[in-house]
């Protein structure tokens, strides 16, 4: 079993995207586990080209190896389209005709991460006029693919884990996150669907990243046991590990404006930071510093971060999200 390296090839990796890197990285090594690195580019149109190659070039410059070869979702397509023909034909998933102006009409506003729960207006269709909606379907109407969760209050769709960094989590499925797209409009798959899959096929036992995700961790739970379940892709629940992997949420990284780092924000990205000078040891004792591992800045390598490296460290400072400052770089500089 592993943990894993999943970033998205759509710019330069910046300062956040190191600091959950290194958490990632200190996470798998102090478990004994190899890393393995995915690169998620399965979205084609946020991929930049050549940002792959700045990613695997970053990581190793910060000292941040991995095992195994580099996976690609690019590459996986047919893995895909066979794990979703499974849970489709396994009646777990139905056709969305609904814009995107009638999701939003029809929602109720969410607090916090302006996440919308879908109103359900095809899933009513697919349950009451399943008729229509294959018709539809087969006339070539453009659609969506949604998962069909467990309605708001349903017992099997409550979901329950403990997160290393903010602790025990319970989740109602339908009320939080309702029934998400699996396959978009455009024919791409979702995040939520290719994550989940490639999670449960690579062995991956050990997921670390930003907390703006513990929501998404409670779908992605529910979906790994559907797709064990189905047999998708030949994972079976009587020989595949069925554990739960254990999870992480990070603290974010914001900027001065108080506003989550962003790769367009150059500034703050690796390579400009490795033009002025800034070494590795810096950008890397920055990150631990921000974790909570080490009480100031200071430069240290992976190997010695490793050694200060326990999730109850970060889970003391797990109620701040640091605002890194414009003058970050020259800061860096001299350490």
């Amino acid at each position: 079993m592993s943990g894993r390296f999943a970033p998205t090839p759509s710019g330069r990796m910046h300062l956040g995207n190191a600091y959950a890197m290194l958490a990632a990285w200190l996470s798998a090594h102090a478990r004994g586990e190899d890393m393995r690195l995915r690169i998620e580019d399965i979205d084609v149109p946020r991929v930049m080209p050549g940002a792959d190659e700045w990613i695997r070039d970053d990581l190793m410059w910060l000292g941040l190896d991995w095992s195994g070869d580099v996976v690609h979702q690019s590459r996986r397509t047919a893995l895909y389209d066979e794990a979703f023909a499974t849970l489709r034909d396994a009646g777990l998933l139905y056709p969305c005709f609904c814009s995107r102006a009638e999701i939003r009409a029809a929602s109720a506003p969410q607090e916090g991460d302006r996440f919308i729960v879908y109103p359900g207006t095809c899933r009513r269709l697919h349950d009451e006029r399943p008729d229509e909606a294959a018709a539809r379907v087969r006339a070539g109407e453009r659609h969506a693919w949604r998962l069909a969760a467990p309605h708001a209050g349903a017992l099997d769709g409550r979901i329950l884990f403990d997160d290393h960094v903010y602790g025990a989590q319970d989740y109602d499925l339908g009320a939080a996150l309702g029934d998400v797209v699996l396959r978009r409009s455009d024919g791409l798959y979702a995040y939520q669907f290719v994550v989940t899959l490639d999670d449960l096929l690579m062995g991956i036992d050990d997921v670390v990243r930003g907390r703006d995700l513990l929501r998404s961790t409670a779908l992605q739970i529910w979906l790994r046991q559907r797709l064990l379940d189905c047999g998708a892709c030949g994972v079976d629940a009587r020989w595949t590990p069925a554990r739960t992997p254990g999870y992480a949420h990070l603290p974010l990284l914001d900027n001065a404006a108080g506003v989550r780092l962003a790769k367009r924000v150059r500034s703050l990205d690796l390579g400009h930071l490795r033009a002025q000078g800034v070494r590795p040891q810096a950008v890397v004792g920055y990150c631990a510093w921000a974790l909570g591992l080490i009480e100031r800045p200071e430069a240290m390598d992976a190997g010695e971060a490793l050694a200060c490296f326990d999730w109850r460290r970060v889970r003391a400072v797990r109620g701040r999200d640091l605002k890194v400052p414009d003058d970050v770089g020259e800061r860096l500089q001299v350490m």
